[in-house]
């Protein structure tokens, strides 16, 4: 199963991404990785990892390429960050995705988590070529960021993929509330989702590598993204 770091063309920036195939030749399915505010660092490429062991082409760009260093080491790089770039930046991504010889282009997800979990939202909000999205614990959907106009929960019309998505239940960001106002919005905009909350789970409780792990969670949500991602990108 190889793994490597590639550089693509944002407009007129380059921006890094960590890949990881299934060994073969493929063509694969595709699972775009969002990464949280740790970066694509050992969590984010684990989860890039485990996906390439279950058959897809995972890939994980840097959303935080025109932040500086320090922001980053200090977890400070939210400030840096702008709705309209980050778009900019996954967009780039999947055109980098269907484009590849080794990847189904017609089959591709995309996996967020915390921070991570909003950006998959409003990917999946303003690009037409996702079939899946799976945020885990996406706070501050219904707020915007940087020059945006409009938040990813004023996006949602533009979702026209089956989502699920992870909550914990004693976060506070997204809460339990922010769930029934989402799911809402959802319902009434006649999108296909499925919202699983984890008992005594608060956020990053995928995190392996942090203090709020949760094993229970954790064990449970993974089997239930694989099954999901399987259903809809390798089926028919």
């Amino acid at each position: 199963m190889p793994s490597f770091w590639e550089k693509i063309q944002v407009e007129d920036r380059e921006m890094d991404l960590y890949a990881s195939v299934p060994s073969g030749a493929g063509p694969f399915p595709a699972v775009v990785v969002a990464h949280p505010a740790s970066g694509v660092g050992e969590f984010t490429q684990s989860i890039a990892d485990r996906l390439a062991a279950e058959g897809y082409a995972a890939v994980a760009p840097n959303r935080f390429h025109r932040i500086p260093e320090e922001a980053i080491a200090s977890r400070t790089a939210g400030q840096y960050l702008n709705d309209p770039e980050t778009v900019l930046d996954m967009n780039a991504t999947v055109d980098f995705v269907r484009t590849h010889p080794a990847i189904d282009g017609e089959r591709i997800g995309i996996i967020g988590f915390c921070s991570g979990g909003r950006i998959a939202w409003l990917s999946a909000a303003t690009n037409p070529y996702y079939r899946a999205v799976v945020p885990f614990y996406g706070g501050n959907i219904m707020a915007t960021i940087g020059s945006a106009t409009q938040s990813p929960f004023e996006l949602a019309e533009g979702i026209n993929c089956p989502m699920l998505f992870h909550f914990g239940e004693i976060d506070d960001n997204p809460s339990q509330e922010d769930m029934r106002k989402l799911g809402a919005e959802l319902t009434r905009l006649g999108k296909e989702h499925r919202f699983i909350t984890h008992p005594g789970a608060g956020h990053a409780f995928l995190d392996q590598t942090g203090n709020r792990y949760h094993e229970g969670a954790a064990t449970a949500a993974w089997p239930q993204t694989v099954e999901f991602l399987a259903e809809q990108l390798k089926s028919n």
